[in-house]
């Protein structure tokens, strides 16, 4: 008698579900987010997980739509957690922080110290010598994890702080030299995660 009395009040269909529905929201929205970066991560395995649970959210929450077309509230609520949705989304990504990514500096001074230090690290380099606007320039190629890029950002910024870098997506990587760090027993960053990852590594 109270749950039905509770589902009958007032409080429920203008308060209570159109939270609910915006909850939901998030959570599909956000999880579809996440899915996309795995789908363009090459991430096979994972990405169906994640379109299961996001399908399976979407269809919990528009159920509730359609059970209640004559309230507005509703509306609000769905349309707001879809907008809420993308920003946890982004963020979550940011988090996760998936993939590789190439970082290129190019820059006018002796590249050296930054060059050792980047080996230093463990991390794959490969150099060039340019030619650019104003003269001579050293080309300086990377491939890191994302969530490297701050450290390497740092190590450049020490380094050579006037240098020119972008940093790149890359959807994979074969036979590289990558950074290794330990826990115990030393193991490669991206051991963990095997065949999930679009990396082969090479002998």
């Amino acid at each position: 008698m109270g749950d039905t009395s509770f589902f009958s009040s007032v409080l429920y269909p203008w308060v209570i579900l159109p939270l609910l529905i915006f909850v939901a929201r998030i959570v599909d929205v956000s999880i579809g987010t996440v899915r996309l970066i795995f789908v363009s991560r090459g991430l096979k395995y994972l990405a169906p997980v994640a379109g299961f649970f996001e399908v399976l959210v979407w269809i919990l929450a528009l159920g509730q739509i359609m059970q209640n077309l004559s309230n507005p509230a509703c509306y609000i609520g769905y349309a707001g957690g879809f907008a809420m949705g993308n920003f946890v989304g982004i963020w979550i990504a940011e988090k996760l922080s998936l993939g590789v990514v190439m970082v290129r500096v190019i820059t006018e001074k002796e590249a050296g110290a930054l060059i050792a230090s980047l080996k230093a690290e463990n991390y794959g380099v490969t150099s060039v010598d340019g030619y650019g606007t104003v003269g001579r320039v050293k080309v300086i190629f990377t491939i890191v994890p994302r969530r490297e890029v701050e450290k390497v950002v740092e190590l450049i910024e020490k380094f050579n702080p006037k240098a020119f870098y972008t940093v790149e997506e890359v959807d994979s990587v074969e036979k590289g030299v990558f950074p290794v760090k330990t826990s115990g027993n030393t193991v490669r960053w991206m051991g963990r995660l095997g065949s999930l990852w679009p990396i082969r590594k090479g002998k």
